[in-house]
């Protein structure tokens, strides 16, 4: 599936996020780990923000002056009212270029969507978006080997890839980057995230 086809598919469910029965704590724990490895706080970016705000409002919180990127209008749409003095950019991660650099930067439960063919070009994109000592979030699927799938759990056909966690560490340790942490947050499941450090 094409990241487009994605944003289509989170049109359909912004339901689920907008909902008061979502847990607005998903996440925070694992980022303020991550925000207490940074040394600046200056610009952040939210990759895949969606629409709950809660990593936006996390990022103010700490002192940063975020920017949520997504590549579903109506989440963005949502997001804007909640922050409306933030800004948001409908993009695909995969064909967006960086105009500026960032001290933190965050892809909760979102770059596992794109192209298994495109994990690496995005990471090294990523990587070159930070300041040096800037730190980089993200969750994935942290399985034994690279691969992907489809499955319609939310309700529409929703695309996962993974380069496995070893090929995750192999490639940001080829990009210079220091592991902070790494965790399976949610075991027995497979959801797992990594901090990294720019030097």
């Amino acid at each position: 599936m094409k990241p487009e086809e994605i944003g289509k598919a989170y049109n359909q469910i912004t339901h689920i996020w907008d909902s008061e029965e979502f847990d607005m704590n998903n996440g925070i724990t694992q980022h303020k780990k991550a925000i207490s490895f940074v040394k600046n706080r200056g610009n952040a970016l939210d990759i895949g923000c969606g629409c709950t705000g809660r990593f936006i409002q996390l990022l103010i919180n700490e002192g940063f002056i975020p920017t949520g990127l997504d590549v579903s209008d109506k989440m963005l749409n949502i997001a804007q009212k909640k922050h409306p003095n933030v800004q948001f950019i409908q993009a695909d991660i995969c064909q967006y270029k960086f105009s500026k650099k960032y001290d933190f930067i965050t892809a909760w439960d979102s770059i596992w969507h794109i192209p298994l063919s495109e994990q690496q070009n995005v990471l090294y994109k990523i990587i070159e978006g930070l300041n040096v000592g800037g730190v980089f979030i993200f969750s994935f699927g942290g399985t034994a080997k690279e691969g992907s799938h489809t499955d319609n759990f939310m309700g529409p056909e929703v695309y996962y890839s993974s380069l496995g966690l070893n090929g995750f560490i192999k490639s940001f340790i080829e990009l210079g980057c220091i592991i902070r942490h790494l965790e399976f947050d949610q075991y027995p499941e497979v959801h797992t995230y990594l901090v990294v450090e720019k030097i």
